[in-house]
């Protein structure tokens, strides 16, 4: 005897459900930085923000996380090229977790809690697909073959490592500068002693 009791269509429904929901707050998260809406900074706000995380060159980071929120997110609430759609928006969200990281778990604090589960959630759909009622369905999953799935599951690690990486590079050669500047001002050499 099975104690399954959900229903391939309830299965669908909540899968169908859950991805939509997901790609929608992706494409309203992106559009902020993007456009300026839903009380965003658009570009030149976004930009500015992302100087002072330590990412460079700033506008192009701006316009990819952007790109990386709204563009994944709508492509994962159609259910269209999940396994790239899905690792563009966990590896815009991986990236902004290590952000938050410092701050601790919860977002009440700065935390990384809202950008890892959406990321982890992105993953989700990278490494089991968008389901029935989907594009990717429609078009004979074209877009979403298992080998598609395991390169992009496997390209997320890397392409956060890497922009982590750069960023912390950024960080430091900032960090240098700025202590640079100020032992000139003091009259000093930037050398310790």
């Amino acid at each position: 005897m099975s104690y399954e009791n959900v229903t391939p269509a309830a299965t669908t429904a909540a899968r169908t459900l859950f991805r939509a929901a997901l790609g929608g707050v992706l494409v309203a998260h992106g559009s902020q930085k993007l456009f300026g809406w839903f009380g965003g900074g658009g570009i030149e706000e976004t930009s500015k923000g992302m100087a002072a995380m330590g990412f460079h060159p700033a506008k192009t980071s701006a316009m990819l996380a952007g790109l990386g929120e709204a563009g994944a997110g709508l492509a994962l609430a159609l259910g269209f090229a999940t396994p790239a759609a899905g690792a563009a928006a966990a590896t815009t969200m991986g990236v902004a977790a290590s952000v938050h990281a410092p701050n601790g778990f919860f977002a009440m604090e700065g935390g990384l809690e809202y950008p890892a589960v959406l990321g982890l959630a992105a993953a989700s759909f990278a490494i089991g697909g968008p389901g029935r009622v989907s594009l990717d369905a429609l078009t004979g999953h074209a877009l979403d073959r298992p080998w598609m799935r395991a390169v992009a599951v496997s390209a997320i690690p890397v392409a956060i490592g890497i922009q982590v990486y750069r960023r912390r590079q950024a960080l430091s050669a900032d960090n240098t500068t700025a202590a640079s500047g100020d032992a000139a001002l003091d009259g000093g050499s930037p050398e310790p002693a």
